[in-house]
């Protein structure tokens, strides 16, 4: 059985062309690959569907966990297409975004998002391309803006259009994401990205939709709009976690204000027991060079230092000339990240109260294990909500979370320090379900006689949330 290297941070990895095939899938999750992502913005339900299942056939075949991430495509505003593919305008150049679905030329291009022209006014500027190409609008008409080019370039088919400083009025789920919802559903999908939400109801529709569906997947808020900025804190209660999607996020803020934020929206998340994602162009050069920039190591790593959940790879794994190889590079940079910070564990416990027993209880085994030097925290959980308090606290202790629930399982794959197995559990009392998962542990080379273990269950055997015990125990000297 495969036995991937452990590392706290976790990888979410892109599928697309660059990593359809088999060899290259199996490659990319011996490499380190926790969590993959489909994008909705690209390809067909069925085209989903298909390397949904192939993913989870490599990863049972190698007994590995892997989750998998939907991300719905939202409403992105883009131009239509030009007659010659591509224009190159230059500053000063006046230029018209209209509602003709005609193809462009050098003085005009069609939108797919008509109100566009109701949402902003003369002196706005817009951002096309993500922020490569800047305009400013001179006038808008019933069915027109015209504008002026402030930053020039080569402007392509189908590129994104954002107002700087936010205020589009497009809803966070279009037609599109409904149906997608439904197929993220039927194949299962862990979770679900949001894009675009500007509010709590935006999560709390999602959600709704994605339950009235039958589907039990976490949701993740894409905060890549001004106005989720002010809304972070209800955003972050309706969902169960956010992705800091640093592209569309740095053309409505501004790339500086990006770093600051970052930290400010992973240090939330973790403050309300939420999952952290940290996404865009993290390691982008891979898409044509075999090795990342020092510019990019120290992105990747200043992710980890900041405490994210998981650092997300895009074109890089779905289009990229080398999307194991910029895995292996991102894991290595997450594996010495995680061990240069030193975790001042003590400081964590100042000033908090914990309402719930199995929050307690988590708490509790985190800081015994902590003070008595154990080899690890083992958890045994169904809904993988003992893990996930865990999680929130940088212990620099390894946490096994032992789940005889599958989807639990490929939950907790997204979980900072968390390491999901699998165990039937045959036992039913207590004391015969801990060396169960002893001897499970000993199995994979978890532990050695003679460890010291934490082990966190809950009384009665299989009540999702009812984590109320904690014991700690050296492995093989049980009673």
């Amino acid at each position: 059985m495969f036995r991937p290297v452990p590392r706290a941070t976790k990888i979410v990895a892109t599928l697309g062309p660059a990593s359809r095939e088999p060899e290259v899938l199996e490659r990319m999750l011996r490499a380190g690959v926790n969590v993959v992502r489909v994008n909705f913005s690209h390809g067909t339900a069925e085209e989903h569907t298909s390397i949904v299942c192939l993913v989870r056939e490599i990863a049972e075949r190698l007994g590995q966990s892997v989750g998998v991430l939907a991300d719905l495509q939202g409403p992105k505003i883009r131009i239509g297409k030009f007659a010659d593919g591509k224009v190159t305008l230059a500053a000063g150049d006046r230029f018209r975004l209209d509602v003709d679905p005609a193809p462009g030329d050098r003085t005009r291009v069609g939108l797919d998002y008509p109100e566009l022209v109701n949402d902003v006014r003369p002196g706005d500027i817009l951002l096309l391309d993500d922020g490569r190409m800047m305009m400013r609008v001179q006038a808008t008409t019933v069915a027109a803006i015209d504008c002026v080019v402030v930053q020039g370039g080569v402007l392509s088919n189908r590129k994104g259009i954002n107002r700087q400083g936010g205020g589009l009025s497009a809803p966070a789920l279009t037609a599109k994401d409904m149906e997608d919802i439904k197929t993220a559903i039927s194949f299962e999908a862990d979770f679900i990205a949001v894009s675009f939400p500007k509010t709590a109801a935006d999560m709390s529709r999602a959600r709704e939709l994605m339950r009235a569906g039958g589907g039990r997947a976490l949701m993740i808020a894409k905060i890549e709009r001004y106005e989720a900025i002010g809304n972070l804190e209800e955003i972050l209660k309706a969902s169960d976690g956010i992705m800091v999607a640093r592209g569309d996020l740095a053309v409505e803020v501004g790339d500086a204000a990006v770093p600051a934020l970052q930290k400010r929206m992973i240090r939330m998340a973790k403050e309300f027991n939420k999952i952290a994602i940290t996404a865009t162009q993290m390691m982008e050069s891979m898409i044509e060079s075999p090795v990342p920039t020092r510019a990019e190591v120290s992105d990747v790593a200043n992710a980890v230092l900041d405490g994210t959940d998981a650092v997300m790879l895009s074109a890089e794994t779905a289009a990229g000339k080398h999307p194991v190889e910029t895995i292996e590079a991102m894991a290595r940079v997450c594996i010495e990240a995680d061990r240069s910070d030193v975790k001042p564990l003590d400081a964590a416990f100042l000033n908090r109260t914990f309402n719930r027993i199995d929050q307690t209880i988590a708490m509790s085994a985190l800081f015994v294990a902590h003070h008595m030097k154990v080899k690890a925290v083992v958890s045994l959980t169904q809904s993988g909500s003992t893990a996930l308090w865990m999680s929130r606290i940088d212990s620099g202790v390894p946490v096994y979370a032992l789940t005889s629930e599958e989807r639990s399982r490929r939950r907790m794959c997204l979980y900072r320090e968390v390491h999901p197995l699998l165990i039937a559990f045959h036992a039913q009392e207590r004391e015969a379900l801990l060396l169960e998962a002893e001897q499970r542990l000993l199995e994979a080379g978890i532990v050695e006689a003679g460890d010291l273990i934490a082990l966190t269950i809950g009384e009665p055997i299989g009540k999702s949330g009812g984590t109320n015990t904690l014991k700690i125990v050296r492995v093989g000297e049980r009673a």
